[in-house]
């Protein structure tokens, strides 16, 4: 890769503490009657990682890109590999060949599955998903699900209906109460009475769900999430849910990017403001005055992290002020140690930044 043409920036992986977040993630929810489907979407299915999820007692592994459950069969990891985005007709036969599990929403996509599992002699699960008001995937109509449900079960020979789902946050920014998962579980009762028996899976969603297991208020009947961010980088149910979290490392991901330039300069652009490189129109209040400021530039951009306001400096004194594609602009004015060019300076990580570096074929992965 790219990357391999100097030591920066380079993106560490600490397994042992990745592994470690699994554990408490899966202890905390199987005290609560809950599986969890571990979500490696979110690190790009970093080879490496991949069996951690196993070790750390997950259901199984899920993913939004079959290029990653891929990588799961080869490495012949067990438990059912979940496929976490409605599939697409034009992949069926990669889907029903590497996938055990997909959430589906569309009956013209689950019959197309069950054409595909004939052909591949395989039994293929499905778990209907429910949209509780996130506005992204899901049947919105209750009735059409248990009617499509009643459809899976009495009609179709190779698609197995192995329960019912919903996502809350990630579009419609809705959150996770314990009111929508009791939506959830009467639906779930609906599907049962109506197809006479227990539903294998019924999955409250991601990790914007967890905290209600890990408050104690998670409603008995939900048995399964999807968790990701919350095993690595495992910062957001403290940093958006301020929930407190010792249990958990937040440092699984550091960013290690190197200094290419510092100078003393001013802090509020100097002429007419337009548009930046990205043709976004440059907004006065976004810049402040702060006089002349000492300022670093690190050789990392937004081609690589995205956005820069989830790159955490762990040096004190260090304050991102922004981006271009290929500089990172840091504030050092009130750092007390000295810094020189060539430095390396570390950063903690949150999702959408792992998302992106993890994908940057200019970044360097090294794992601990």
């Amino acid at each position: 890769m790219a990357g391999d043409l100097g030591s920066y920036p380079t993106l560490v992986v600490d397994l042992n503490k990745f592994r470690h977040n699994g554990e408490q993630i899966v202890k905390r929810c199987a005290a609560a009657g809950i599986k969890v489907t571990g979500v490696v979407k979110g690190h790009n299915a970093l080879p490496s990682a991949l069996r951690l999820y196993g070790e750390a007692g997950c259901y199984g592994l899920g993913s939004s890109r079959l290029e990653h459950l891929a990588e799961a069969r080869r490495q012949n990891l067990a438990g059912p590999l979940m496929m976490i985005r409605i599939p697409m007709l034009s992949q069926l036969p990669e889907l029903v060949g590497l996938a055990d599990i997909s959430l589906n929403s569309e009956p013209a996509i689950i019959r197309a599955i069950n054409e595909e599992a004939k052909r591949q002699d395989k039994t293929h699960g499905v778990v209907l998903m429910a949209d509780l008001g996130d506005l992204r995937e899901g049947f919105w109509d209750r009735d059409e699900l248990v009617k499509t449900a009643i459809w899976v079960e009495r009609e179709l020979d190779q698609v197995e209906l192995k329960g019912i789902g919903t996502n809350l946050g990630c579009y419609g920014s809705i959150k996770a109460t314990p009111e929508k998962m009791l939506e959830l579980i009467e639906i779930a009762q609906a599907v049962e009475a109506a197809i006479d028996r227990p539903l294998d899976i019924v999955s409250g969603g991601g990790t914007m769900s967890l905290p209600l297991v890990l408050q104690g208020i998670m409603p008995a009947g939900i048995n399964h999430l999807r968790v990701g961010e919350a095993i690595a980088p495992a910062r957001d149910l403290s940093h958006i849910w301020g929930l407190d979290t010792p249990f958990l490392h937040q440092d699984v991901f550091t960013l290690q990017a190197e200094i290419v330039e510092i100078k003393d300069k001013p802090s509020y652009p100097v002429g007419d403001i337009f548009v930046d490189g990205f043709g976004k129109r440059g907004n006065k209040a976004a810049y402040v005055d702060r006089g002349i400021r000492k300022r670093a530039i690190l050789a990392i951009g937004k081609i690589d992290f995205a956005d820069d306001h989830q790159l955490d400096p762990r040096l004190p004194g260090v304050e991102v002020i922004g981006s271009s594609s290929d500089h990172l602009i840091v504030d050092i004015e009130d750092v007390k140690s000295g810094l020189c060019v060539g430095d390396m300076m570390e950063f903690d990580l949150h999702y959408t930044t792992v998302v992106y570096l993890t994908s940057s074929p200019y970044v360097r992965t090294v794992f601990i």
